[in-house]
């Protein structure tokens, strides 16, 4: 696969990048989505990696062998954050949903080992509110024996109101689950999750 980044943008405009299909990713703040771009693409450096959270604040573009843009979203979440940078990243993420015209889903990460928080909720909220298809994807599977995971995917599922078979349990580690989320990304395969 070949994939480069393209840019950072502070906000998004529909003629901000060309004409290609867009998949964005969202998630907490060290969630483990510059893990996952990492890992798909087998570009060990493409995202940066950061045991801080709250590292990605803009909107990051990778383009996929030509066909495909990923747009990683400002991590939610971040304790730290101030009011006014959390009123920006609203600003950012809604901002993208409402300019995009050629978003063709979201990869939704949440963390396997805990029950999705409020904001993880609010973000299935957006994308329902929006109309953008996507996918649920439980990161760090590795952490949780294969009943430890059962148990969880059910957690999420009935927490976002989604079915357990409809979650991609994924791991940047051993790289379970890497190649359905890779044909959720491209839009190749019959991505889990509603809308889709």
């Amino acid at each position: 696969m070949r994939a480069e980044f393209v840019t950072s943008l502070d906000h998004y405009a529909p003629d901000a990048l060309p004409d290609l299909p867009e998949t964005a990713i969202a998630g907490r703040s060290n969630v483990g989505k510059s893990t996952l771009i990492n890992k798909i693409t087998n570009r060990h450096n493409l995202a940066r990696v950061s045991s801080s959270p709250g590292k990605t604040r803009l909107l990051n573009v990778y383009r996929l062998d030509d066909a495909v843009h990923l747009v990683d979203l400002p991590g939610y979440g971040f304790a730290k954050a101030s009011k006014e940078e959390q009123a920006r990243w609203s600003r950012r993420v809604e901002g993208y949903f409402a300019a995009s015209k050629r978003l063709a889903r979201v990869l939704h990460l949440v963390d396997i080992r805990h029950e999705p928080t409020g904001e993880d909720v609010a973000m299935h909220g957006y994308m329902l509110r929006f109309g953008a298809p996507f996918v649920t994807i439980a990161t760090k599977a590795d952490k949780l024996s294969k009943a430890q995971r059962g148990r969880a995917l059910f957690t999420i599922a009935r927490t976002l109101q989604v079915q357990p078979w409809e979650i991609i349990a994924f791991s940047g580690e051993d790289g379970t689950g890497a190649e359905d989320v890779l044909s959720a990304l491209m839009g190749t395969g019959s991505p889990a999750g509603r809308s889709v």
